[in-house]
C-alpha cells in the first residue's frame, strides 16, 4: 500500500510542515528505499528547516522485516518493522538502548491516502511514546 510518491502535509511540532516521500523497490527487488523530503517554515525564532532522509528497508531470512534510516542531520536508526495482517499499515519501531526511542507509523485511510505519525519515547520510559509530528499523506 505504501509503494509510489507521495505528497504529504501535516503538523506537529516543530510546527507546520510539507514535503513528499516515495517507497521504491531497489536491487532487483530485494530492498525497498523511502526516500522523503519535508519543509518546515521559520517559526518562533528558528529559522526554515529542510530535512531530508533515507531509509532502506529488507527482509531477513528468518522473515523478519527490517529497516536502516539516515538523515541529513547525523541521525542513524535501526527498525525493526511490524506489517498490519491486512498489509493496510505498517509500524517501524526502534529497539530500546541509550537514545530515545522512535516508533513511525503508517496507516491507509482510504484509496491513495495515508496517516503517518512519528513518536519518541526517552531512554528511561520506552514505551512511553508521545506524538512529536502527525500528517497525512496522498499520491
Amino acid at each position: 500500500f505504501l509503494m509510489g510518491e507521495w505528497v504529504g502535509e501535516g503538523g506537529g511540532q516543530p510546527g507546520q510542515g510539507s514535503g513528499w516521500f516515495s517507497f521504491m523497490p531497489d536491487l532487483q527487488q530485494k530492498v525497498l528505499l523511502r526516500r522523503n523530503h519535508s519543509e518546515f517554515p521559520a517559526q518562533g525564532g528558528r529559522p526554515a528547516a529542510v530535512h531530508d532522509d533515507l531509509m532502506v528497508v529488507w527482509q531477513e531470512g528468518t522473515g523478519a522485516m527490517k529497516a536502516i534510516y539516515f538523515d541529513n542531520e547525523g541521525h542513524v536508526i535501526h527498525y525493526n518493522v511490524e506489517l498490519a495482517a491486512d498489509a493496510r499499515s505498517a509500524v517501524f519501531v526502534s529497539e530500546p538502548g541509550a537514545g530515545p526511542r522512535f516508533r513511525l507509523t503508517y496507516k491507509e485511510t482510504g484509496p491513495g491516502q495515508v496517516s503517518l505519525k512519528f513518536e519518541i519515547a526517552p531512554p528511561d520510559k520506552p514505551d512511553a511514546f508521545s506524538t512529536y509530528i502527525k500528517s497525512g499523506a496522498r499520491r
